[in-house]
């Protein structure tokens, strides 16, 4: 199989997402962006369901390269800091690539099984990819990492479960509005502060 046409089809998925939301992914016009016949990707893709969870897999490496910087930079020195800054890293990819957000957080991607019963994607080299859900382990476990070291007590992984809970919530309460209007529309509250008052809450003084 031809792998350049195959990420061609996903950089036009990248694209649409990116520009036009989840809603545009439509395969005619993937196949249309990608300069092919709408007929093309089943050659790459057995279903829609496997092309988008591909364009999914995408936008899980764009927020994870954005992770060590931000775990490097000012405020971050300590355990609790990286915390902070890796909070304000997930959220703040939320708000400038909401599309893609949503994308990667969809159920029935992230369940694997699509609408047809199809569960591996194959990937570039024709091997299986491993489920979407799986691209969400590495950042996970970095979180548990980080709160263990914030704490002595409890269960980091339960503590960092509802962490991330929290952090998604605001992320998409935020984009939606509903978060800035019960905060009074305060231009002083941001949401790195809410961000912050989250860690505190789950990892506490």
């Amino acid at each position: 199989m031809d792998s350049g046409l195959r990420e061609r089809l996903i950089d036009a998925g990248v694209e649409l997402v990116t520009g036009e939301g989840s809603a545009a992914l439509g395969l005619r016009e993937i196949a249309r962006r990608a300069g092919v016949s709408h007929g093309a990707p089943r050659r790459y893709f057995p279903t829609h369901h496997a092309l988008l969870s591909s364009i999914a897999r995408r936008g899980f490496g764009e927020l994870g390269s954005r992770i060590p910087a931000a775990l490097a930079g000012p405020g971050a020195e300590d355990p609790r800091g990286q915390v902070r800054a890796l909070g304000r890293v997930y959220v703040g990819y939320a708000l400038e690539r909401p599309g893609m957000f949503e994308l990667m957080f969809r159920h029935d991607l992230l369940d694997g099984s699509g609408q047809d019963g199809t569960v591996e994607t194959p990937g570039a080299a024709g091997a299986p990819e491993a489920p979407l859900r799986e691209s969400t382990l590495p950042m996970f476990e970095l979180l548990v990492s980080l709160v263990a070291r914030c704490r002595t007590e409890g269960e980091p992984r339960i503590t960092a479960a509802a962490l991330w809970a929290n952090l998604h919530g605001a992320a998409q309460l935020w984009s939606r509005g509903s978060l800035p209007l019960a905060l009074g529309g305060d231009p002083e509250v941001t949401l790195d502060r809410v961000v912050d008052a989250a860690v505190d809450a789950h990892l506490r003084p």
